[in-house]
């Protein structure tokens, strides 16, 4: 029955030590760096707003990426030690995986994978390409116009010959 109260006590003391120490530790200023970067939206198109927030940020930073200029993250007033920035994604940004870099307090951070930028959208011929109409784009119409004059000859001259019997 001893040791059973002695096990106890000896786990509730590391229990209370444990959850203490990173506390004391955030106190101190030792090991406070930003963490957890999330980009919103993670998918993205060129020219679009990236919405960054970022933990353990308390008085604000910069955020850098290969997809857009250096930005400011400012601190936001109600959160615990977050910072939040807003950046636009260059229009020539390549498309695929990017990466942000965030350095607050005088240390860095970098998310590899933060966000994926897509390129333009060509949703079938022609579709949403703003150069106009190509050689194959006309040609295709043509035949198509073709095809249905062609048709609509070789059905009137049909019936045409259905009412002379």
């Amino acid at each position: 029955m001893r040791t059973t109260r002695a096990l106890a006590a000896a786990g509730a003391a590391v229990a209370a030590l444990g959850l203490a120490a990173p506390a004391a530790v955030a106190r101190d200023g030792m090991g406070v760096g930003p963490s957890n970067i999330v980009a919103l939206p993670s998918v993205i198109a060129r020219g679009g707003q990236l919405t960054v927030t970022v933990d353990n940020c308390p008085t604000g930073g910069t955020m850098t990426s290969d997809a857009f200029p250096s930005t400011t993250l400012k601190p936001i007033h109600g959160a615990n030690q977050t910072a939040k920035g807003t950046a636009t994604i260059n229009n020539n940004a390549r498309p695929g995986s990017h990466s942000i870099t965030v350095n607050c307090n005088g240390q860095t951070l970098t998310n590899p994978v933060a966000f994926t930028v897509i390129g333009g959208v060509q949703g079938g011929i022609g579709g949403s390409s703003s150069t106009g109409a190509t050689p194959t784009d006309i040609a295709i119409g043509g035949g198509l116009v073709a095809a249905a004059v062609v048709g609509g000859g070789v059905f009137w001259m049909r019936r045409r010959s259905e009412k002379r019997i």
